[in-house]
């Protein structure tokens, strides 16, 4: 069970968030809990990350800085960083997003006190801000004290993952790291990592939601969020990957027809964002899991 010193590994990753990874870098080392190994991560960005990050970790020799030679995106570049966590447990944070001084601690508390014996992850709530670092919104919405307003699911979530519902937060997530790595991590495959696991996880074992905001997301035009909407983005692809595993990892018609709302948002996103070839993929899905269903 963690306690006090366990250990626990955050793995920031940066590509051209030279504004903004000083203050997520600081996030870290603020934290009340004290057994933490920081793994900073460049994916070869454009701007002056790299600088920045050198001359702030001067005085910091313990944090391992790794910077790739070329841009290999997201899901490789923490793969990679894997190899080198020591900790028990691991956060996958981005470098423009800010954990609460407490999170730490909560997301540890919230492993040892769970009445769920096969727990993979935890997840909280995030507060949204700007580019400047103002509020923006919530993650999940909350009532005046900061509470989610409609409970969020915990146990057995297989069923709500793979709805037209999102149910997780992958920034203010902390994962067991025997248990993804007997899940074999991330896809790298994908564009996109968080979706795939929280599928492959939730099918296995059981993920806890801690009533609480943990983190500050920055909302950014660049964003992975706003990606998903542009023309022909390669999200869409990936999407359809991991609907197409999620089929396969279904037990009975009512999985199969759960997800079938999901595929038919889908294929309505491909239309929109001109992805037809995608589009027509999720169609013939969506024809597979019909045929299911019967």
């Amino acid at each position: 069970m963690p306690n006090s010193s366990t250990a626990v590994t955050v793995i920031c990753s940066c590509y051209n968030h030279a504004e903004y990874v000083c203050k997520s870098i600081q996030s870290v080392l603020n934290q009340s809990h004290d057994n933490i190994q920081l793994i900073v991560i460049d994916d070869y960005s454009s701007d002056n990350s790299v600088k920045v990050i050198d001359n702030f970790i001067l005085n910091f020799p313990e944090i391992q800085f790794i910077k790739n030679k070329k841009n290999i995106g997201l899901t490789q570049s923490v793969t990679n960083a894997l190899q080198y966590v020591t900790g028990d447990f691991f956060i996958d944070l981005a470098a423009d997003d800010i954990l609460l001084p407490n999170c730490i601690e909560m997301q540890l508390n919230a492993f040892k006190k769970s009445k769920f014996t096969n727990l993979a992850m935890v997840y909280g709530n995030a507060e949204n801000i700007t580019t400047d670092g103002d509020h923006s919104s919530y993650y999940f919405e909350v009532d005046e004290n900061l509470k989610s307003k409609t409970l969020r699911p915990s146990g057995d979530i297989y069923s709500k993952v793979i709805s037209s519902e999102t149910v997780l937060c992958s920034v203010a997530s902390m994962y067991k790291k025997s248990i993804f790595d007997a899940l074999n991590g991330y896809d790298t495959t994908l564009s996109y990592e968080d979706f795939d696991y929280w599928i492959r996880a939730s099918r296995e074992y059981d993920i806890e939601y801690i009533d609480a905001i943990l983190v500050q997301k920055r909302i950014t035009p660049n964003s992975l969020h706003a990606s998903f909407y542009m023309k022909k983005n390669k999200n869409s692809n990936s999407t359809y990957i991991i609907l197409q595993k999620a089929f396969k990892l279904n037990k009975n018609k009512s999985e199969h027809q759960i997800l079938i709302s999901r595929v038919n948002i889908e294929i309505r996103n491909s239309f929109r964002t001109r992805n037809f070839l995608v589009m027509l993929k999720n169609c013939y899905l969506r024809l597979r899991l019909g045929l299911k269903t019967l």
